[in-house]
């Protein structure tokens, strides 16, 4: 038997023997690639109108008032999974923007937005539910009969549309069932347009001048008759129209998506949102100063009130109170106290 120790085997081995220089390593480029925020800034991107959302997928219209105007699918980038892309807002796209048919470009950017309208599920959740985006006005479509104008949630439009800046607005439809002179009184105070609608006459000449130059969102109770309202002002809007169930006196949902869509007349265009129609409005997301802030008037005679002052009827001290009962809000004064009370008590 032979034996050997340690010494001897170094002496037999080639310090080459121990060389690992030539082992091959399988590259892992995601391993080996170092972690960045950075996102691509997207130069070549296009600015472009969201018109529509169905089911992840979204109309975006390019080249808006050129020759070179079209449609265009998207979808969302990674980085906007969290962010809500609804319609109204200004998207910045890349990828396949031409328009043909099986082409998908992709959002990869929202603009800064200049009104947010939104509603949450009830006024204790402080969840925001975004309706739409840009719009400057807000057309309410209230039925004079059938259904029944519900007042309350009338209030609740007109305080969403305050606190977001946009203007309100109001068409009474079915006018020839019901005479709605005693509705109309509860909004005398907030400096309301209203158009007034037959069913056999409706005023689209005048409600189309106050369409003209401006994005307004088309909101109101099912029934009410929206959906007629739209396809009479825009022709090829195609929009499903319903009935008033004799049984329950409700309406049923006949428009179930939020969609952008051009009117167009002789004086000039405008674009109309219509929306699907909404039975409860919560008001959790809503500022109260913003409301009040929508009554100019009152609101510089407010800076005299008591710190903590609410303006409403129990309210001690109320500098609006005292200057109404004075007359130095003029003779509208009276009807713009109860209306912002009212619209305060609603929010409360």
């Amino acid at each position: 038997m032979t034996w050997w120790n340690d010494d001897d085997v170094d002496d037999e081995l080639d310090d080459d023997d121990w060389d690992e220089t030539d082992i091959r390593v399988r590259p892992n480029p995601k391993a080996n690639r170092p972690r960045t925020k950075r996102r691509p800034a997207h130069t070549d991107a296009v600015i472009g109108r969201v018109l529509g959302v169905d089911r992840g997928r979204y109309t975006v219209m390019l080249g808006e008032g050129t020759p070179d105007e079209r449609e265009v699918l998207t979808t969302r980038a990674r980085e906007l999974r969290r962010d809500p892309i609804v319609t109204g807002d200004r998207a910045r796209v890349v990828g396949d923007t031409t328009g043909d048919p099986g082409s998908l470009a992709r959002i990869v950017g929202i603009e800064e937005r200049t009104t947010l309208l939104r509603r949450s599920a009830d006024d204790t959740d402080q969840v925001e539910r975004v309706i739409v985006a840009n719009a400057d006005q807000m057309l309410l479509v209230v039925a004079a009969a059938d259904p029944e104008p519900r007042p309350r949630l009338v209030d609740r439009y007109l305080i969403a549309a305050l606190d977001a800046g946009i203007r309100p607005l109001m068409v009474v439809t079915k006018t020839d069932l019901a005479d709605p002179t005693a509705f109309l009184s509860h909004f005398e105070g907030v400096g309301l347009d209203v158009f007034r609608s037959a069913q056999t006459q409706i005023p689209l000449e005048s409600i189309g001048r106050a369409l003209v130059g401006h994005t307004t969102v088309f909101v109101g109770h099912s029934g009410v008759g929206k959906s007629t309202l739209v396809n009479a002002l825009v022709p090829a809007a195609h929009r499903a129209t319903g009935h008033v169930n004799e049984v329950t006196g409700r309406g049923r949902h006949t428009s179930s998506s939020t969609i952008s869509l051009r009117y167009e007349s002789p004086e000039g265009t405008g674009w109309v949102i219509d929306t699907p129609g909404i039975r409860s409005f919560g008001l959790g997301h809503v500022d109260p100063d913003n409301i009040l802030r929508a009554y100019g008037d009152l609101a510089d005679v407010a800076a005299e009130c008591p710190r903590g002052c609410t303006h409403l009827p129990d309210a001690p001290d109320c500098a609006i109170a005292d200057a109404v009962a004075e007359g130095r809000l003029g003779a509208s004064g009276p009807a713009r106290l109860d209306s912002l009370q009212r619209l305060l008590t609603t929010f409360r």
